[in-house]
């Protein structure tokens, strides 16, 4: 009958009929025995008259007993330590089986006995020398940190305040402090090392760690595996990304500075932080008091002054710069109208600048610069939150940035060429056409060509090969390394090639300022171009210099490295305003056009007409 009573479900009417007869305000809980084990079974009849899940407090009946001789290792017959080596010897002997004690209640019981046992020995023996002793409780230890009683250490009592991993923990930390370890005493699941002196370094599962102190003793340090997994996050913006080590020491715990180097056990991502943490105890949960963690140049390391176990934990979101988005926005909206407004003025303007040869190579290569830079900040618009787009929008918004970006700098350096020819050459007149086919072939065969041989050669353009995800930009993997140098490299060629121009330019101009004037027009427009030049390689070149530190720099660096992204943000959102106010505005030529247009446009006024009458009557 009672068999058949745990059997039911939610709903049962045993369950409705005890919430009648007895209080229904009230749970109530029934209990069994175990057959052919130890403890109890319980099921919960909560307030709603519904059967909640069956907690199972059965254990195995060998381990039981192993159990109920530690609870009375110091008050039967024998020595307490003779009696641990038995209890231990029994404990590794029922915990070798996992499939035996695969229940939280069995991992719960073989927790309790270490913990009873070193509560024990540490109070009455101070210092444990068999060697068999030590082993026993080691190997009992490791087995059960075994992967396969992972679900095991799951507490199914949501309301207990302290963790049977943290239990276990202690239990086994407090056994190794008073015990005489070995050379060979590693287990599967636990390591052990121990050294000496003033300076001296251990090794467990590959974590180092380095003690360096004023005073003498035995240094232990110990590994942990699995163990991270079950003792609980305290912590909602962070995971545990290493093994437990727990170092204890003989000496004195004054002056202590204790160097860490954990392997991660997930590999860090660009711009998220860890944070070195060791466990609190009295707080049951961990903290960062005492650590510190070695930064983005040394993302494995730690640096504590005190004792106890210690672990990485791991930010689950990247670092958020302060107002970036909201800098971002302004920026390329305001460098999306500016645009605008500079290809409106060179509409209006065209017939009235464009006088020369050159004059029109440069208002055309500005068009061509102000159209492919308007292309590319629409695409960083509609890309600014890369996690609420398509894979496939993401791919293409960083195919269009990469093609516009190249080719607004090509067009750069088709004007500063074709303003060196000039210069080298004498200012010899080319025609437009040829004029025209360079700059186009420069200025967009160019670029096409180096995205199309990137896009393919990258499993076709494809995540983290070609763009990443995260930004819909180039993928950076290192110096060196990653599709963002398809783009850095010829931008730094480009540069590098109109210093040099602008340098020949200059030298040319202040030789031939003795010479004949017959050729005043073209140099007029020659230092036009090349103030165009001057002023747009700092405005396109240098916030990609910025943009490429933030590619190297990680921003758990600290303030210089937000200070660099804040520079490159502002550098590069805001170059259409730049170029409407230095190349468009800035110059003398196309603002006195402009303001002819409309003087023309605007009805005369009162004055104005009266003047004209005047003039009319005199003339007549």
């Amino acid at each position: 009958m009672y068999e058949s009573f745990f059997a039911k479900t939610d709903g049962d009417p045993y369950c409705a009929a005890q919430g009648v007869w007895g209080d229904t305000k009230a749970n109530f809980t029934s209990v069994l025995k175990c057959t052919n084990s130890a403890g109890q079974r319980t099921r919960k009849c909560n307030s709603n008259k519904q059967w909640e899940d069956e907690v199972s407090g059965c254990v195995n009946s060998d381990l039981y007993n192993v159990l109920q001789n530690a609870i009375i290792s110091d008050t039967g017959l024998g020595a307490l330590h003779k009696n641990a080596e038995t209890i231990f010897s029994n404990l590794n002997n029922v915990t070798q089986n996992s499939v035996r004690i695969n229940t939280f209640a069995n991992v719960n019981a073989s927790v309790d006995v270490l913990s009873t046992m070193s509560g024990k020995l540490v109070r009455l023996v101070k210092v444990v020398d068999n060697v068999t002793t030590t082993k026993n409780f080691l190997a009992s230890s490791s087995n059960l940190l075994d992967g396969s009683l992972g679900n095991s250490w799951d507490n199914p009592d949501p309301e207990s305040n302290k963790s049977l991993a943290e239990k276990y923990l202690q239990s086994v930390e407090d056994l190794i402090a008073i015990s005489n370890i070995s050379n060979d005493s590693d287990q599967k699941n636990i390591h052990i090392d121990t050294c000496s002196g003033d300076a001296c370094t251990n090794t467990v599962f590959n974590a180092e760690v380095i003690v360096r102190s004023s005073g003498n003793g035995t240094v232990k340090t110990a590994g942990f595996k699995y163990l991270q997994d079950y003792l609980p996050n305290t912590t909602e913006a962070f995971t545990i990304n290493s093994i437990v080590v727990s170092t204890t020491t003989q000496r004195g715990e004054e002056n202590l500075e204790i160097t860490l180097k954990f392997p991660l056990l997930t590999a860090r991502r660009r711009h998220v932080s860890l944070q070195c943490v060791s466990w609190n105890y009295n707080q049951s949960k961990w903290t960062d008091e005492g650590c510190v963690w070695g930064g983005a140049s040394k993302p494995d390391e730690c640096t504590c002054n005190h004792l106890t176990s210690f672990a990485i934990l791991m930010s689950r979101y990247p670092i958020e710069i302060p107002y970036m988005t909201e800098i971002t926005y302004a920026g390329l909206s305001a460098s999306v109208v500016s645009l605008v407004i500079s290809l409106l003025i060179e509409l209006i303007v065209w017939s009235k600048v464009v006088k020369t040869n050159t004059l029109h190579l440069r208002h055309t290569a500005h068009v061509n610069i102000s159209l492919c830079l308007l292309v590319a900040d629409c695409c960083f618009l509609a890309s600014s939150q890369p996690e609420i787009i398509s894979e496939i929008w993401c791919r293409i918004a960083a195919l269009l940035k990469h093609f516009c970006y190249l080719a607004m700098f090509f067009w750069m350096l088709s004007l500063s060429t074709m303003l060196l020819h000039q210069a080298v050459f004498l200012f010899h007149k080319v025609g437009k056409k040829t004029y025209l086919r360079f700059s186009l072939i420069l200025g967009y065969v160019c670029p096409f060509l180096i995205v199309f041989i990137t896009f393919l050669t990258n499993n076709g353009g494809a995540q983290d090969a070609y763009f990443s995800l995260e930004t819909c930009w180039l993928v950076y993997s290192g110096l060196l390394k990653g599709t963002i140098y398809t783009f850095i490299l010829p931008v730094g060629i480009i540069v590098f090639i109109n210093l040099f121009a602008m340098i020949v330019v200059i030298m040319k101009l202040l030789e031939h300022r003795s010479r004949e004037k017959s050729h005043e027009k073209e140099i007029q427009a020659a230092k036009t171009v090349l103030r165009s030049v001057i002023l747009l390689t700092p405005i396109f070149g240098l916030p990609w210099i910025f943009g490429f530190a933030t590619f190297i720099m990680d921003l758990t660096a600290g303030a210089v490295t937000l200070a660099v992204n804040y520079a490159f943000v502002v550098l590069n959102a805001f170059q259409g305003l730049f170029i409407l106010l230095t190349t468009c505005l800035g110059d003398r030529m196309t603002r006195e056009a402009l303001l002819n247009s409309f003087r023309k446009k605007a009805p005369p006024t009162i004055s104005e007409s009266s003047t004209k009458l005047e003039t009319t009557t005199k003339k007549s």
